[in-house]
């Protein structure tokens, strides 16, 4: 069974910067399609970021500019950098990944699993 563990959520004010990383315990990561979703309270899970096995990337457009995912195949690890947080970006974080695939996967149930997700809380 393939775990993802997330961490590097916390509290931080209006531009402030964090890092979210995402270990995933899989023998053949490189070939997994990662993405970060996040939810906030009364609203349904969205799209943020992922990172697909040639290491080509798509945002959503409420964080391009300002988010950015990586990924490290030799530590089985995605991370996702957010500089210039803004209030509406406070939401519980989550990292999701898919063994296989050849396209853009911006919707939740195109992962197949999934990490327990990060608070992120952005004060204005």
């Amino acid at each position: 069974q393939v775990q993802l563990v997330e961490s590097g959520g916390g509290l931080v004010q209006a531009g402030a910067s964090l890092r979210l990383s995402c270990a995933v315990s899989t023998h053949t990561f490189s070939r997994y399609i990662m993405g970060w979703f996040r939810q906030a309270p009364g609203k349904e899970r969205e799209f943020v970021s992922t990172i697909r096995s040639d290491g080509s990337t798509a945002y959503a457009d409420s964080v391009k500019g300002r988010f950015t995912i990586s990924r490290d195949n030799a530590k089985n690890t995605v991370y996702l950098q957010m500089d210039s947080l803004k209030p509406d970006d406070t939401a519980v974080y989550y990292c999701a990944a898919r063994p296989y695939g050849a396209n853009w996967y911006t919707k939740p149930d195109s992962y197949d699993y999934w990490g327990q997700g990060t608070q992120v809380t952005v004060s204005s």
